[in-house]
């Protein structure tokens, strides 16, 4: 039985059994999502199963999501600790924080795009000295490369909107708004904090019309790419993001770690403390190879000539 084979319960929940060979006793995981449709779900289910577990009887894991919704995760946080698991798996700087105030003494797995000491969950990326550790996405030039690449295929780009939830703690718009006067670049900030701002922030951009648009990305962004995505086609507005996903959804370009790899070691962290590694001695991760998506369709459909040369530096090219 495969992970497409799990049963989905009402109420945002989910419980999928696994097994781990050679464990003598059953263990408790409890999965704390923003959407059912989390992306990076599936990898770390591949994952656990790759390091021996398979579906059975004694690891145990109860899923609970949000459906789209920060305002349910608070709650189901609490009906996750109430369960009383060996770990919490969170998938997301804006859904690990609730996994966090809902339990001190409970391990806790995430993998974020947020900056995990500004969120409360550990004291250091090498130190986390409480009882979460996990994988962050962020690293400080990424936004500025993104940037520079957004001006390398569009030399004339003036004014480059930037997509953002205030509320997502990561360090985006500081490192964008160091490199903007550089590149003579001007940001013109969109807020996009939930989803009653969607409406709004697409609104404000169709009026605005930038030369380029930068999406942020967070979990509400991420479960929207092909609205926004598929916006920003319609409105002819090149798109750039934080990872492949963007550029296979039809952005221009993205420009990030490969989330997929990322996600496989937050599931090697769940294996490593449920076989007796404690949080506090696991530093928190964070990427090391980024990749050059470049959707030369896009560009194409857009009128942009990619050089040859920003091509062959591409990790992919999707045509």
């Amino acid at each position: 039985m495969r992970r497409r084979e799990f049963i989905t319960l009402a109420g945002g929940m989910a419980v999928w059994p696994l097994v781990a060979r050679g464990q003598p006793k059953a263990a408790r995981l409890g999965v704390l999502l923003f959407s059912s449709s989390d992306p990076q779900m599936p990898t770390v289910q591949d994952r656990l199963q790759e390091l021996g577990y398979v579906l059975g009887k004694d690891l145990l894991a109860t899923q609970r999501d949000g459906g789209g919704s920060y305002e349910r995760l608070p709650q189901l946080a609490a009906e996750l600790v109430a369960e009383k698991p060996d770990l919490l798996l969170a998938l997301g700087g804006d859904v690990a924080p609730y996994a966090a105030k809902a339990t001190s003494t409970i391990p806790i797995v995430f993998l974020s795009s947020a900056d995990p000491v500004r969120l409360g969950l550990t004291a250091s990326l090498a130190r986390p000295s409480y009882n979460a550790t996990g994988v962050t996405l962020l690293l400080d030039d990424t936004a500025s490369k993104r940037l520079e690449l957004i001006r390398e295929i569009l030399p004339r780009v003036q004014r480059t909107a930037f997509l953002w939830n205030p509320d997502h703690p990561d360090n985006e718009l500081v490192e964008a708004q160091r490199a903007a006067p550089a590149l003579n670049m001007e940001l013109q900030l969109v807020e996009l904090r939930g989803p009653k701002d969607l409406e709004s922030a697409l609104r404000t951009l169709s009026e605005a019309q930038p030369d380029a648009l930068y999406v942020v990305s967070s979990r509400y962004t991420v479960l929207n790419i092909p609205r926004i995505a598929e916006f920003a086609k319609a409105n002819r507005i090149p798109l750039a993001g934080g990872w492949g996903a963007w550029a296979h959804a039809g952005g221009l370009l993205s420009f990030g770690p490969n989330t997929t790899e990322m996600a496989r070691r937050a599931a090697e962290y769940v294996d490593k403390i449920l076989k007796g590694s404690k949080p506090a001695d696991l530093p928190v991760q964070q990427p090391t190879k980024f990749e050059l998506i470049i959707n030369a369709k896009a560009a194409r459909e857009l009128g942009i000539d990619v050089s040859p040369t920003l091509l062959a530096r591409a990790d992919e090219v999707i045509e």
